[in-house]
Parts: structure tokens; sequence; C-alpha cells
């Protein structure tokens, strides 16, 4: 079994299991206590925090372990705005934060706060200028990923971050994505990360607040971890989380430049060897182990199952993969083709063979798909031009309406339209972004009896 997931959770690092497995002996007693035993416990736990301190790039004293990636989002958001409530109650991130930021921003709006989403381009970054300019004098906090989970594009985090200080605005970086492969670039205030994403152990996030930012913890207080996460430390977790995290940077370059080899494989052959594909994410400016591609006229969801029956494990932002059934948010900001979706992560130690073998069984998988779908084969046929037609695809799901246009839009002359009547929010999506690699005109939605009406005229 190949597994090209490691974007959700990287396997187990070797050094992690070790540090696991003898810390399980050492680390067991109460580090605030005085006793050998204790003592014994907290030499670990500082052990840790240094070495973690030292591949975030802050001190000791500024970083915390938290039960959690997500746990350490939630905390580094409510803290800093209640220690800033003063100044207002306004937030800032972009258009493809990970779903933790969401979600505090929802909370906070909920409580009476405000936010706003910085767009992103097609390539998932943010204009940094863009983002400066919706930083205002009441906002409390802005948030920007270091690199973004489901397409790797980097983010412009040095500049924002300027941005944000001219501002004396304070700048949370969720790495949780990028940590393992090195640095975050200076001048953010808060940091959050997450040890499962680089090979550490499952509920180990790591929250650094730099000296000087106001930050009040919300909640009971608590003393250990400075009060910003509460309850007994799991020293075993922390200590391998720090060594795997120290043995990660210290193959990150090496690694790097094996692993984005495969990857730009993958970026070039996947659309010559199957037709309709979009890669999306920035070819660039990228993480190094990630790519994400869209086919057209698949069910993602039957892609993802027959790619695991032949030994792949992969992950998309499909709708149909979300327990919501709603269209991923980072590919609707990005406005590109949000059925089909496939995201590729290689772990460390992937070996060429395995994407050769990916790259032999795709082409067949994807066929496969569609014709179980009644996609066309190919472009559709340009016979006597009739009149602008009307495909009714209510109460199907994406991407049958898709299809259903395909099949017809060579019926109708050019300048003429065909309007997909739609109740699947995905479509919303999809159909614009057919338009986009069909360089068709997508005219837009009008209100229907039903759903809504997608009106597309034919260009070419």
């Amino acid at each position: 079994m190949s597994y090209f997931d490691a974007a959700s959770s990287a396997p187990l690092h070797p050094v992690a299991r070790q540090a696991l497995l003898a810390s399980l002996d050492e680390g067991w007693a109460d580090p605030a206590r005085l006793y050998r035993e204790g003592r014994r416990a907290g030499m670990l736990l500082d052990a840790a925090r240094e070495a973690a301190a030292e591949a975030v790039g802050c001190r000791p004293d500024e970083l915390v372990f938290t039960s959690s990636g997500t746990r350490a989002v939630h905390t580094a958001v409510s803290g800093a705005l209640s220690g800033r409530r003063r100044v207002g109650r306004h937030l800032v991130l972009s258009a493809v934060e990970h779903s933790s930021v969401l979600l505090a921003a929802a909370a906070l709006e909920a409580a009476g706060g405000s936010f706003t989403e910085v767009p992103v381009d097609r390539t998932g970054a943010v204009d940094a200028s863009g983002f400066g300019r919706a930083l205002r004098a009441d906002t409390a906090l802005a948030c920007l990923q270091s690199a973004n989970h489901e397409v790797g594009t980097e983010q412009p985090v040095a500049a924002v971050a300027e941005l944000c200080a001219a501002a004396g605005v304070p700048l949370l970086v969720d790495a949780a994505q990028s940590l393992g492969w090195g640095p975050v670039p200076g001048g953010w205030s808060l940091l959050t990360a997450s040890a499962h994403k680089w090979g550490g152990p499952a509920g180990v996030g790591l929250l650094a607040v730099r000296k000087g930012v106001r930050f009040a913890p919300q909640g009971p207080a608590d003393e250990r971890e400075s009060g910003r996460a509460p309850g007994f430390e799991n020293i075993p977790a922390v200590v391998a989380a720090a060594a795997s995290l120290r043995a990660v940077r210290a193959e990150a370059e090496a690694e790097a430049a094996r692993l984005r080899a495969l990857v730009d494989r993958i970026r070039a052959e996947v659309p010559r060897l199957v037709p309709d594909v979009e890669v999306v994410g920035d070819p660039e400016r990228r993480l190094p182990h990630l790519v994400t591609f869209s086919c057209l006229y698949v069910d993602g969801e039957t892609l993802l199952h027959e790619l695991d029956r032949a030994d792949f494990s992969v992950s998309s932002g499909s709708s149909c993969t979300s327990s919501t059934l709603t269209p991923s948010h980072v590919l609707k900001a990005m406005g590109v083709l949000t059925e089909g979706n496939v995201r590729v992560s290689l772990p460390t130690g992937t070996a060429a063979a395995e994407v050769d073998r990916f790259l032999e069984v795709l082409p067949g998988v994807v066929a496969e798909v569609r014709l179980r779908l009644g996609a066309p084969a190919a472009p559709a046929p340009s016979p006597a031009p009739s009149a602008s037609l009307v495909v009714d695809s209510l109460g199907r799901r994406c991407p049958v309406p898709v299809i259903e246009l395909a099949k017809v839009i060579g019926e109708v002359p050019v300048g003429a339209t065909v309007t997909v009547l739609a109740d699947d929010e995905a479509a919303r999506l999809d159909i614009p972004a057919w338009c986009e690699m069909r360089e068709q005109e997508y005219v837009g939605e009008e209100p229907a009896d039903r759903g809504s009406a997608y009106v597309v005229r034919r260009l070419t």
C-alpha cells in the first residue's frame, strides 16, 4: 500500500517511536514535583521545549505544548483577541485558512465581533498589499497560514508580517504544514503547529507567543504551561514530538529536493496522461511534497475509493468527501474545479517506483470512473446549430450537471447559450470552472423555480 496523504497525518517517524518508548519509563511522573521522579520528568519536558523552540525560532519560555494543533489555534486566537479587547474585536484572515481558524472566526462573530476574509488568487496565495488594506484601527489580530494544507501554496508571511507590524497588529501564523520543512520567516507574533504533521505522535500541538504580545488565556486558570494549556502534560508524546521535529528538520533539505523532483514529475505527467485535468496551486512557491489536481467529469469519492482499491491512499478537497457535503472552501476561494479533486502528499522516504506506479494506474482509474458516469470521451462534435438549450440536472449531484453541459454545448451555435438547472451547491463553482478550462463564457446565475439556472455561452 502506498500512503500518499502525509498532509493529513505523516507516519510516525522512527525517532519519534524511539523517544516515545524511552520516555514512557522516564517521563511518567509530575514534572512540577521536587522529588527525583518529578525532577527527571521536568528535565525531559524542559529539554523538549528547548528543542522545539529552537526549531520554531523562539525562546523556550515563549512556547507551550497543547493537546493538538487545533487547540493551539483556538487558544492563540481567543487569547490574543482577549488580550487586545480594548483595541477592538475585528479579525483578519485569508479565505483559505484551516477550518480551525475559520471556526474561531465564526465564534468571534457569534459573540458580537467581526472578521474580514482576504481573497486569494487562482494559485491560492493572498496579495500582501490586499491583506494590509484589510487591517483596520479596531483589528485585534491577523491570521495567515505559512502554507496551504490542500494545495501546498506558500503564503507571503514575511511581507504580511511587515505590514501587520506597521499597523500594530499581531500576526498569528498557522505553521502546521510547513514547520517540518524549515523555520517560518520572522516577524510573526504567534505561531501554532501540530506534531502529527511532521511524523510526531498525534495529540501534541505547539503554541508560541512572542514576549510583548498582549495575551490573556481564556477559561479557568491553570498553573501548567504558563496557564495557556491546562492539564497534565503528556511528557512521552511531547518528547517524541520534539525529537522527531529535530530529526525531520535535519533531513529536510535533502528530502525536500528529492520529493520536489517526484512531485514535479506528477505535475508534468498527470495532465499529459489524463485528459481534462487541471493542476492547482502555485507551481513554484509551494511545499515540496504536495500536489493537487482536479479531473473534469469525475466523482471524487468514487475516484478515491478506486485508487484505494489500487493500493493508493490519497486525499481530496471535493465536496463528496466532506461530512458536510459542501465544496472545499479552499478550492472555492481559488475559483478552481472542486469535483474530482485529488491531493497527493508524499511522506518522507517515498520511493520513485511508488510514484511511477501511481502514474501508471491513474489514467485507467479516471477513465473507468468517467465511463461509469457517462462522461464524454472527447469534446462534443458540432452538428447543425440549434436553438439555445436548457439542461435539467435538478436532484443530481456534481459532476453530473457538468457532464450534461459538456454533452450538449456542441449542439448550440457559437454565441448561443446552454442553461443548466441544478440544485447542487457544487454546481455554482464547477460550471464556471469548466467554462474556464473549456474557454467558454460563463454568463452567470439566474433564479429558478427550483435550485438555480447557470447560463453558459458557447464561444468555441
